[in-house]
């Protein structure tokens, strides 16, 4: 049971960060350590828990915006091609002024 014991106690110290003077602990030290420790790897995950849900909460705000962006720019596109179809005439290449210009030079 003793050597039990100890071999635990082994493999504590080989988890817990004890310092410089690592050789010198007593048992009553190592458990103080080792409870420190716990309690640090507790406060560390409690605030990366904490972060992970305001993260979260910040991705699904940006995705409702990115969705209000996405509906705003269907509205721009749809009006965006009526303005398109108006300007038609250039889009295919006819440009009535170049036509005019050309009349000139020539003439």
């Amino acid at each position: 049971r003793r050597a039990h014991l100890r071999l635990c106690l082994e493999r504590l110290k080989g988890m817990v960060p004890l310092g410089p003077d690592a050789g010198r602990h007593t048992t009553l030290s190592l458990l103080t350590r080792a409870k420190l420790h716990i309690k640090k790897l507790e406060d560390s995950d409690r605030k990366a828990v904490h972060q992970i849900e305001q993260l979260q909460r910040e991705q699904r705000h940006l995705k409702r915006q990115l969705e209000k962006l996405g509906i705003e720019r269907i509205r721009m596109d749809s009006v965006g091609s009526t303005v398109s179809l108006e300007h038609s005439d250039s889009d295919r290449g006819e440009t009535p002024v170049l036509g005019a210009e050309q009349d000139w030079l020539v003439g």
